[in-house]
């Protein structure tokens, strides 16, 4: 699973996610992606079990892109804790998702499997979420 290496603060404010995200909205590395239509935190198991799903589809072939990362941690209190004392223990890691950003990427299978495993991928996330196709830039492509 993903969790980070090092991080300056353990336990981190929750902030807000308003609005869409500012970079990430495009494919870049496969032919398709995975967008994100709705603001969510997205856990270091959720991605996990989306990335189990698309490669057992694919039958370990084609390529998967993992564009997003868990880097915030999140903590609870235990069951029966009364208010107050403090803030809870680390649980888990979550990634903060904004809407419009392409969580996913794959390349090297056809588009009918492509299309399948990305959907599959969906079904395990807390997000709304549609399937988009890398754009050619000008139009025109790369291949001489």
């Amino acid at each position: 699973m993903l969790v980070p290496k090092r991080v300056k603060h353990r336990k981190v404010q929750r902030g807000h996610m308003r609005g869409e995200a500012k970079g990430g909205k495009t494919v870049t590395f496969g032919e398709f992606g995975l967008q994100a239509l709705d603001s969510h935190w997205i856990s270091n198991r959720q991605i996990e079990a989306a990335r189990i799903s698309m490669t057992r589809y694919m039958k370990r072939g084609g390529k998967v892109w993992i564009k997003i990362f868990p880097q915030l941690s999140y903590t609870s209190k235990g069951v029966g804790v009364r208010m107050g004392n403090g803030k809870g223990a680390p649980e888990g890691w979550v990634a903060p998702v904004k809407r419009g950003k392409v969580m996913f990427e794959v390349g090297g299978v056809s588009e009918e499997v492509a299309r399948e495993a990305l959907r599959l991928a969906g079904h395990k996330l807390p997000v709304r979420t549609k399937i988009v196709q890398r754009e050619e830039v000008g139009g025109q492509s790369n291949e001489k």
